[in-house]
């Protein structure tokens, strides 16, 4: 790491860390949305409303803060990213978890739960990632480890779209339901780009 002889602003550390424990908690959202029906579905929706907003509320708190401070832990445009991909995750699963609920989706497809732990794994380990922002020690694995989760994300929303395809659901049902499935490979996408900013603040500082 590159010895710096002008002090820093930390708190970025401890809100990274904040916006990505929200994540976890999403994740847990989408879990509990697999065996829900469809008042318990409306009720985990509502819960997942509120911790977006609580995610919304995270990113403006990193955003304010870096314009107003003189001296950050790394480049500002890379505090940025990561930020802006963070809130990005808690979007996509939010949608998804509202979709299924407009479309009053009476049963996912099968596959969907693969989906969803694998975005509950990747949550876990961007979480337990972001407090080694301070040293950027420990972090080559993390990475590398979101990006093979990114992977066979792609490969079990290949196989869902084929599924969808098969000529099993009407044509309504399949255009609701790729939305959706859609929407979570989006959000397996953002936790690979979290992965790859994070790569790139570990290079710069090494």
């Amino acid at each position: 790491m590159r010895f710096r002889l002008t002090p820093r602003e930390t708190s970025f550390y401890d809100m990274f860390a904040a916006s990505a424990d929200n994540i976890v908690t999403g994740s847990k959202l989408l879990m509990e949305l697999l065996g829900a029906d469809g008042p318990a579905r409306a009720e985990i929706a509502e819960r997942m409303r509120a911790a977006e907003h609580a995610g919304d509320d995270a990113t403006h708190a990193i955003f304010h803060q870096l314009n107003s401070s003189f001296i950050t832990p790394f480049d500002r445009e890379d505090i940025y990213s990561l930020a802006s991909s963070l809130d990005d995750i808690m979007d996509f699963m939010e949608e998804a978890v509202d979709l299924v609920v407009l479309y009053n989706v009476e049963e996912l497809p099968k596959g969907v739960e693969q989906q969803i732990e694998v975005l509950a794994r990747a949550a876990e380990l961007t979480a337990e990632a972001m407090p080694h922002l301070r040293t950027m020690d420990n972090l080559t694995e993390y990475w590398i480890e979101v990006n093979r989760l990114e992977n066979q994300a792609d490969q079990i929303h290949r196989k869902l779209l084929a599924h969808l395809f098969n000529g099993k659901y009407d044509a309504i049902e399949v255009l609701k339901l790729k939305q959706i499935v859609d929407v979570l490979e989006e959000a397996a996408d953002a936790f690979e780009h979290v992965a790859n900013t994070v790569e790139t603040i570990a290079v710069k500082e090494s």
